[in-house]
């Protein structure tokens, strides 16, 4: 079975409306990215989940969102197993 085609920007656009949404004390789920593109069905939403973690790693790469791991922020290279995402707060901004 193949994966539901979505296009990366889409991926980025959704990381990011649902990390602002929840604001930078809160974090998300890479799996709620993907339930919002393709849909309770856990079939397919389960096949964007490494889609929905790489623009996840692209845009903390870029300073946009953090990646968390037992809720302590990492580098996407050392991201292994369940993490989740934040919003970068503003003021940590350079």
């Amino acid at each position: 079975m193949s994966g539901p085609a979505v296009d990366p920007a889409a991926i980025a656009e959704t990381i990011l409306r649902l990390c602002a949404e929840r604001g930078p004390a809160k974090s998300i789920c890479p799996s709620e990215v993907a339930r919002a593109l393709a849909g309770p069905d856990e079939r397919v939403w389960r096949l964007l989940m490494h889609p929905v973690r790489r623009e996840a790693f692209r845009l903390a790469d870029a300073g946009r969102i953090e990646v968390l791991r037992k809720g302590r922020p990492i580098s996407p290279t050392e991201a292994r197993g369940v993490i989740r995402l934040r919003i970068r707060n503003e003021t940590e901004r350079e």
